[in-house]
């Protein structure tokens, strides 16, 4: 997974519901301008470019990525911010295509109707023929390239002193470019919900939320497609700037159009703190019911998902991160077909070095390994790069 290793120089990290500014941070390359624009090269080496258990190819990989970026505040109530990034990957070792483009675009419009009333609306587009994470068990030297898209809404408010709701949507669609791929996994996740919290203490709120969510396949919806409901109760806490923590506990009611229906737990925590302005260490851990990479053998995966991320400025020229994710889970299969164990391990690392404000050039280091019951789904996977970037 390339982006697990926490380039995030001079920004911030939200964790779970602890971040609710209006503002969204932005890199400080591009603080102070309304248009900011980047241009990152490196060089990466892949031990296994399609994540495939077996028969390995590996490459080099020149990458060239330009960036365009807009931040702006619209009035003193509205920010909009929006970026595009093309990416360039050259494979010296690749069956067929060997170029490789990649597209992202992302646009957040964040408005304050009143100090206690904002709606937060985010957009992420993405296309990509060379994905940082691969599909486990999809077959050798397979494309996994895909189309997604993602709107998030938020509206939160203060009826009364001490209590706030906020009222929140998702949709996420997938689409796979290969045929096969596309035709089990192309599908929409849609998702509403509301919360509601009351401050207990200066620095501790009560919260109780209802979710609903609905995945819905482009193909075989009568064995695929799911409809869950989500009853949880938590805590926020946030002691002064540096410190914040969340947590919620539940219950996940799932009715499958396939295979009738099912009561889960459902757990998520997560915790940050800031060691200084470029130094935080965050962990969390959650648990629930996702979808899987083979939805034909397949109905659930139990996820259990622990994650670490560190990042500590060494001095003031030279920036150390890292991430750890670490996801036991267990396959559900459907009827007539075992289920499995898997565990996905992802660890990233990073020394960036900044000699001036416009400028990073780091050394990164990224592993993936999966260990399942079924051994065509396991995966090794190593990346060793160094790259550049500067914002004009």
């Amino acid at each position: 997974m390339k982006n697990l290793r926490l380039l995030i120089i001079g920004g911030s990290l939200g964790v779970a519901v602890v971040a609710r500014a209006v503002y969204a941070p932005i890199p400080d390359q591009e603080k102070g301008r309304e248009f900011a624009v980047s241009l990152r090269a490196g060089i990466t080496y892949d031990t296994n470019i399609f994540g495939a258990p077996t028969h390995d190819i590996h490459s080099v990989v020149f990458d060239l990525s330009p960036k365009i970026a807009f931040n702006a505040s619209l009035s003193e109530q509205t920010f909009l911010t929006a970026d595009y990034r093309l990416s360039l990957d050259d494979f010296t070792n690749r069956p067929g295509q060997k170029l490789l483009d990649s597209h992202a675009f992302d646009a957040r419009l964040a408005h304050s109707f009143s100090r206690d009333s904002t709606l937060d609306i985010t957009e992420t587009f993405t296309l990509t023929h060379n994905p940082e994470s691969t599909l486990a068990g999809v077959p050798i030297n397979a494309d996994q390239s895909y189309l997604s898209n993602q709107v998030d809404g938020h509206y939160s408010f203060s009826p009364v002193d001490k209590a706030g709701v906020v009222l929140k949507a998702r949709t996420i669609y997938y689409d796979y470019l290969s045929s096969v791929l596309g035709h089990e996994l192309n599908r929409y996740e849609n998702l509403f919900g509301a919360e509601g919290t009351y401050s207990l203490l200066p620095d501790v709120k009560a919260a109780f939320e209802y979710r609903h969510e609905d995945v819905l396949y482009d193909n075989n919806a009568s064995t695929n497609d799911k409809h869950s409901d989500f009853l949880m109760g938590g805590a926020d806490y946030s002691a002064g700037p540096k410190l914040s923590a969340s947590g919620r506990l539940g219950i996940e009611y799932r009715q499958a159009d396939g295979y009738g229906h099912q009561t889960v737990p459902y757990a998520e925590f997560s915790a940050k703190y800031d060691l200084s302005k470029e130094s935080f260490v965050s962990a969390g851990y959650v648990y629930t019911l996702a979808e899987t990479s083979d939805p034909i053998h397949f109905t659930d995966e139990k996820m259990n998902r622990l994650f670490v991320n560190v990042q500590q400025s060494l001095s003031p020229l030279f920036v150390a991160s890292g991430s750890v994710d670490f996801e036991p889970s267990r396959l559900i299969g459907r009827l007539g077909l075992p289920s499995i164990n898997e565990t996905t391990t992802r660890f990233g690392a990073a020394l960036s070095y900044l000699p001036a404000k416009n400028t990073t050039i780091s050394a990164t280091y990224d592993y993936d390994y999966v260990n399942s019951g079924e051994v065509f789904r396991g995966m090794n996977r190593s990346r060793f790069g160094i790259s550049g970037s500067y914002t004009f």
